[in-house]
């Protein structure tokens, strides 16, 4: 099913965007990523990675938004991207958190070759529990997160913003 927002913007609902779990999860830390891409068959890429997700034991998934269909930015010569929201909770530090996502891009194919450039997958880290962090490698809360439509109306519809990530 879809809901066309507007010309630019449609939502996409299928069987595991949006999906909300009935278990509680005891993990220490609830993170939020947005994850995107924009080559190839995204939709069946997104459901490859809530699977590894699901498989792996150091976390638990908390709840998905639906997908959102929107135009690139910054470099504007691509096709659109499709972007949705993950809330999972992990009992991993930030850092290790970071490595074991950068893994998961790489195993479905990402490949790094310039900044806003077109990708199979791009998973970004978008809180960290309630923490702020800036190191060379991890910025949390994401840059510029607020001002991403790709992520405002995903969190919107989840109803979730920073201040709430923390009490799921």
């Amino acid at each position: 099913m879809q809901k066309k927002i507007n010309d630019d913007l449609t939502l996409y609902f299928t069987n595991n965007f949006p999906f909300v779990s009935k278990f509680k999860s005891d993990k220490k830390y609830h993170v939020t990523i947005g994850i995107g891409g924009n080559i190839g068959n995204v939709k069946k890429r997104f459901d490859k990675l809530l699977l590894y997700l699901k498989a792996d034991t150091r976390f638990d998934i908390i709840m998905t938004s639906p997908l959102l269909l929107n135009p690139p930015f910054g470099f504007l010569e691509q096709n659109n991207f499709l972007n949705g929201i993950i809330v999972l909770k992990t009992n991993l530090a930030a850092n290790e958190f970071l490595k074991n996502m950068q893994r998961l891009e790489k195993r479905l194919g990402r490949k790094r070759s310039f900044q806003d450039a077109p990708r199979t997958l791009d998973i970004d880290i978008i809180f960290f529990d309630n923490k702020t962090i800036n190191t060379k490698k991890l910025i949390v809360p994401h840059k510029d997160w607020a001002n991403r439509e790709s992520v405002i109306i995903p969190l919107k519809y989840m109803k979730i913003n920073r201040a709430t990530c923390c009490s799921l």
